[in-house]
């Protein structure tokens, strides 16, 4: 295959060659559910959506883990505060990640493990680091255990950061550690913590730290060594840096590749839970934005680029979306649905450069102004040639309008609704036309005007659209 992906650790677009021929793994850093995911959060699941759908439309299999992290210490804040399990809490929130995902058409992950399920694949790493000199016990007998990032002479080389100029890990007292950037592979049991979120182990009761999660499960569905790691840019450092360190000491190859999304911003800071600046899909939804056209709204920017939030900028999205909908349904109104068909080379070319949705989408909107041309012109052959390279394109985006995903969604539904009140409208205005009455009949057009109706007279008869669909 052709195609090359933007790698971190070497901080350079490389050729993306599969370790096994024919087959990918790939691994996504899923969310830690201590709350219901805002859109920043979705923004991940819909960038590694479009890369996966390209990887299977090159002819690869893709082994795809998406994880949850269903305990750590946000998570237990929050079971707290409500005054639910722990388990309780993490579980309801997975439920509506999982409803938000299939929402937006974000295709189910070949496994999606929790961290609570893995726990004694975690104690096999953190026994192979202290037996190979690469982490201890804390010296006080709290339980916990620490990475010695001094024994890992590559620390920091993801994120281009020398060990010297990083700050102490906060994620668990530098009391007991030989070096405060040592972070913690096992957290002690502490008082006052539920008795459900402490496992035991050789180095006593307690839990895992956030960062050996993530390598265990790696390692349980993908093997010692994988294809591709991704994750929001927020994760290069510590996770994914610690990710590395814990996993190669361990003797793992470990990922080839590592693919970062930018993030969503609100203002000028990253949404995030814990700023207490977010802005969820059910608030969009109730806002007119359908699922659709926020799949839509995250593609059209390259993966890699920061997106600054604004509604005025997700309804030009939702307007250019619309544009191509409009198109795909008129077309297939006159020439039938069809079937996708090839795809341009020019979007496979843009795909292929570090999944360039940007130019892709261009790619999209210069073929359907082609395709609405033919229309206009009565070209039945060239819009049913356009409309089967449109619906491969976006098929392939996941955002084909005709798709049975997106027939169930708010607007398909109340479509068979409005297109007989609109129908009803129309005989008005023709038996006003067929009576002469010309000052009836466009009060009817201008009246459907009004309410966001655009009415267009063809050779085939009246046909009408929402104004924002042309």
């Amino acid at each position: 295959m052709s195609l090359r992906l933007y790698d971190t650790a070497t901080r350079s677009v490389r050729d993306f060659v599969p370790r096994i021929p024919g087959e990918v793994g790939v691994y996504l850093c899923g969310l830690t559910v201590q709350a219901p995911p805002h859109i920043g959060h979705l923004r991940s699941a819909v960038n590694y959506d479009v890369l996966r759908r390209w990887l299977e439309h090159s002819g690869l299999r893709v082994t795809f883990i998406r994880n949850i992290t269903d305990v750590d210490d946000k998570v237990l804040e929050k079971s707290a505060e409500a005054g639910v399990p722990f388990w309780s809490l993490a579980y309801a929130n997975e439920r509506i990640l999982a409803d938000h995902y299939a929402r937006l058409g974000v295709l189910d992950a070949t496994y999606e493990p929790r961290a609570t399920g893995h726990v004694p694949e975690m104690h096999q790493l953190i026994a192979k680091l202290i037996e190979d000199g690469h982490a201890y016990p804390a010296t006080d007998g709290c339980g916990d255990v620490y990475f010695d990032v001094r024994s890992y002479a590559d620390y920091g080389a993801l994120s281009n950061q020398k060990p010297d100029a990083m700050l102490e890990s906060p994620d668990a007292p530098a009391r007991a550690k030989r070096d405060p950037r040592d972070f913690a592979l096992w957290k002690g049991a502490k008082p006052g913590e539920p008795a459900a979120s402490v496992w035991p182990s050789p180095w006593g009761p307690g839990r895992p730290g956030w960062h050996i999660e993530c390598s265990a499960m790696c390692w349980r569905y993908l093997g010692d060594e994988f294809d591709i790691h991704g994750g929001g840019l927020d994760l290069v450092f510590p996770h994914h840096e610690n990710e590395i360190a814990q996993s190669r000491a361990a003797g793992l190859p470990f990922a080839r590749f590592w693919v970062h999304h930018g993030l969503l911003n609100l203002g000028s800071s990253k949404m995030s839970k814990s700023l207490g600046n977010v802005i969820d899909l059910p608030a969009l939804e109730a806002a007119g934005v359908r699922a659709v056209e926020l799949r839509y709204y995250y593609t059209v920017a390259h993966y890699r680029t920061v997106i600054d939030y604004s509604d005025a900028a997700l309804r030009e999205a939702a307007s250019a979306y619309q544009r191509l909908e409009g198109f795909v349904q008129r077309a297939s109104e006159v020439v039938g649905a069809g079937q996708p068909g090839e795809l341009p080379t020019e979007f496979v070319a843009a795909m292929d450069d570090d999944l360039n949705t940007s130019q892709a989408m261009a790619v999209i909107h210069d073929t359907v102004r082609a395709g609405n041309e033919a229309l206009t012109a009565g070209d039945g052959a060239v819009v049913a040639a356009v409309l089967s390279r449109v619906r491969a394109m976006l098929g392939v985006l996941g955002l084909d309008p005709l798709d049975a995903q997106w027939a169930t969604s708010t607007g398909s539904q109340l479509r068979p609704v409005v297109d007989s009140l609109v129908a009803l409208a129309l005989e008005q205005r023709a038996a006003a036309r067929a009576r002469k009455d010309w000052a009836a009949a466009d009060a009817v057009r201008d009246q459907l005007k009004n309410a966001g109706v655009v009415v267009e007279d063809t050779v085939h008869g009246p046909r009408w659209t929402i104004e924002g669909e042309h």
